[in-house]
């Protein structure tokens, strides 16, 4: 597959998921390990997966319900599948760690260095308007990520056309014009097929699905975000 051209003309803002991108969704780790001795890693690989499979079913079979009830329920299936026993108490900490999940090391400085260079960033997510306000705001990236834009406003979840349209109706620019930044391939692939311009984070490595769409690029760290808008181009933010 060849590489798709880079896009004619410098995107005018870009929009990050947040679960997998800003955030590390498998930080939630060290707190399984502790509750689960030997389970960590296992479970929150599942616990991840569920996530995302609960989201599907129910936007495809028109049955939303909230990101942070899903992922509920796909805490109880991950720790029944594995035969944990999860208390209440397991479950509050649990779910809390999505409060606090840890950013990826460079997040801060490349959101710091958009914002000097006059590029309007946000954040386009599944997550709860409060799941997403908690966990930005304990990263202190709040000042940095305007606006934020939840799936729960259309109730519908990613790679429904309705959660991608939330971006333009926002910035008030042409998809193409916005630069969409995910490290999930498959967000990438329907936010391409949508009609942004596209960066894949592919911090792991992983093959490109082979859908016959691959994005405008592909990086390996969010720092791959400031090659779309030089220092010495970027226009103020509105």
């Amino acid at each position: 597959m060849t590489a798709t051209p880079p896009p004619a003309t410098q995107p005018r803002a870009v929009l990050f998921d947040v679960y997998g991108t800003l955030f590390d969704v498998y930080s939630v780790t060290r707190r399984l390990d502790e509750l689960f001795a030997g389970s960590g890693a296992g479970a929150a690989a599942l616990w991840r997966d569920k996530q995302i499979e609960y989201t599907r079913l129910t936007s495809m079979s028109r049955r939303y319900r909230p990101f942070g009830e899903l992922t509920r329920c796909a805490l109880h299936q991950t720790c029944a599948l594995l035969g944990l026993n999860l208390t209440p108490a397991a479950e509050a900490q649990l779910m809390d760690e999505y409060h606090r999940l840890a950013p990826f090391p460079e997040n801060l400085h490349v959101l710091r260095e958009l914002k000097q260079r006059g590029v309007r960033a946000g954040v386009l997510s599944n997550g709860d308007p409060a799941m997403l306000q908690a966990v930005i705001g304990q990263a202190g990236f709040g000042a940095l990520l305007n606006p934020v834009l939840s799936a729960h406003s259309v109730q519908r979840f990613k790679t429904d056309e309705a959660v991608y349209a939330l971006g333009p109706q926002a910035l008030q620019l042409a998809a193409r014009d916005i630069l969409f930044v995910s490290s999930n391939g498959w967000d990438a692939i329907g936010a391409t097929w949508y009609g942004y311009t596209t960066l894949w984070i592919n911090r792991a490595g992983l093959p490109l699905d082979p859908l016959g769409t691959q994005p405008t690029r592909i990086g390996t760290s969010l720092r791959d975000v400031l090659d779309f808008f030089p220092s010495s181009s970027a226009s103020p933010s509105s």
